[in-house]
C-alpha cells in the first residue's frame, strides 16, 4: 500500500477512456473523504477556497471526489488528469495516454451470481475477486461519492452505479459495494471496522467490511496492500481479526491509533436508515493490546446477541453496566444526536500532540 505505481495508476487512467466519450460540463469537489486511507489538514470556513471548491490533505497529498456523477463532467476530467500528471513517478508521460489515437477497451467484469450450491466462504471469495477486478483507484480521484450519513437504501443506488460504471474504487466504496452483494445472504452479518493510524506525524484512515458468519469472522475490502483488505473467514473471535489488522500495519510502520467498530448492517436494501459506523471506538495507544481485546470481544458477544440497537432505532440501546463508565449516561434521544449512543472507550486527549515516527532510511513515507 505504498504510493501509485507507474502500471498501477496508468491502468487505472486508461480505464478512465471510454467514460470521457460520455462526459459534460460542470463542477465538482476536492475532500478528505475520511474512510479512504488518508489523514486529513482542514481549513476552518473554507477560507480561500474558490467556489465549489473545498481544498484538503490527504496525507499530505490533495484528494478529489467526483460529485456530479456520471457522464463525468469536464472540469473533473481535467482535474483528474492533472493532479496524475502531478503525483506520478512518470507523471510527463500521461499525456502519451491522453493523446494516443487507440487504447484498447478494457473488459467490464461480470457481477458474480450466487448458486445454491455455493458456500459462503465461496461467494465471499468471489465477491472480493469481482473488486480485485475493478481494481484499487490510484488516480486521486474518488469516482463515486459515499456519504456516511446517507440512508442505507441511497448507498445501495450508489452500489448499483459502481456496477454499472465498472470503474476502480477505493476503500469506502469497497465497503458500500460488499454490502450490496451480501444483502442476499441473510446468514451473514456485516459490519463496518474502521482504523486510524500514524505514521510520520500524519494520520491515515481505512475501513473494511466485517463479515461474521457460523461463529468465524472475516473481512471484505479494498486496500493498497493485500494484508490490509479481505481477510477469510477464520477467525474466532473479534478481537483476533482487529488484532491481526494491528500486526499487519505494524509490517509498514504504522502505529494503530483508533479502532471503530459499527453495528449490523440490515439485509432490507430498501431501509431509510443509515448506517451506524462507530458504535464502539476504543483508543488503542490508551488502552494497550490486552484491554482492547478484552473490549472487543464484549462488543462481539452483543452484536452476537443482538442486543446492540443502531441510534436511528427508535428503541433505547441495551447496554452494558461496567463499573464506572467514562462517558455521560446515555439517555434515549432523537435520532439526529447519534454520539450519545456510541460507546467510546477512547478518553479525550486534545491538548496531546501525537509523537512523530520516523520515516523510511531513503526519506520515502508510506501511505496505507
Amino acid at each position: 500500500m505504498t504510493g501509485p505505481n507507474a502500471t498501477s495508476t496508468s491502468s487505472s487512467a486508461a480505464k478512465m477512456g471510454r467514460h470521457r466519450s460520455k462526459s459534460t460540463s460542470g463542477s465538482t469537489y476536492c475532500i478528505s473523504s475520511p474512510g479512504a486511507e488518508s489523514a486529513t489538514l482542514s481549513t476552518p470556513n473554507n477560507a480561500g477556497r474558490s467556489s465549489g471548491e473545498e481544498e484538503e490533505k490527504d496525507g499530505g497529498v490533495l484528494f478529489y471526489v467526483n460529485r456530479t456523477g456520471f457522464p463525468i463532467d469536464g472540469v473533473t476530467w481535467e482535474r483528474m488528469w492533472t493532479h496524475v500528471a502531478k503525483v506520478h513517478p512518470d507523471g510527463q508521460d500521461i499525456s502519451k495516454i491522453r493523446n494516443a489515437a487507440y487504447l484498447p477497451k478494457h473488459p467490464v467484469p461480470s457481477v458474480p451470481n450466487f448458486k445454491p450450491t455455493m458456500s459462503v466462504p465461496d461467494w465471499l471469495l468471489a465477491i472480493q475477486n469481482y473488486m480485485k477486478t475493478l481494481q484499487y483507484n490510484h488516480t486521486g480521484t474518488q469516482f463515486f461519492e459515499i456519504r456516511k450519513t446517507r440512508p442505507l437504501c441511497g448507498l445501495m443506488e450508489t452500489a448499483r452505479e459502481m456496477i454499472r460504471e465498472s470503474l476502480p474504487i477505493k476503500c469506502l466504496e469497497a465497503v458500500i459495494l460488499g454490502i450490496y452483494l451480501t444483502n442476499g445472504l441473510t446468514s451473514v452479518e456485516r459490519f463496518p471496522i474502521s482504523f486510524k493510524t500514524q505514521f510520520s506525524g500524519n494520520h491515515f484512515h481505512h475501513v473494511v467490511l466485517g463479515v461474521y458468519c457460523n461463529g468465524r469472522y472475516g473481512t471484505l475490502g479494498m486496500s493498497r496492500r493485500q494484508d490490509l483488505m479481505d481477510k477469510a473467514l477464520t477467525f474466532r473471535t473479534l478481537s483476533e481479526l482487529v488484532l491481526e489488522f494491528e500486526d499487519s500495519y505494524r509490517r509498514y510502520q504504522h502505529t494503530l491509533k483508533k479502532v471503530k467498530i459499527g453495528l449490523y448492517v440490515p439485509h432490507d436494501p430498501h431501509v431509510f436508515q443509515p448506517i451506524e459506523w462507530k458504535y464502539l471506538v476504543l483508543n488503542a495507544a490508551r488502552l494497550g493490546r490486552e484491554d482492547m481485546r478484552k473490549e472487543l470481544e464484549k462488543h462481539g458477544r452483543d452484536m452476537r446477541m443482538k442486543i446492540l440497537k443502531s441510534s436511528s432505532a427508535q428503541s433505547p440501546i441495551k447496554e452494558r453496566s461496567r463499573g464506572k463508565s467514562l462517558s455521560p449516561r446515555r439517555r434515549q434521544s432523537s435520532p439526529q444526536r447519534r454520539h450519545i449512543h456510541r460507546r467510546d472507550k477512547s478518553p479525550a486527549a486534545l491538548d496531546r500532540k501525537p509523537a512523530e515516527l520516523s520515516t523510511l532510511t531513503d526519506g520515502y513515507q508510506i501511505r496505507i
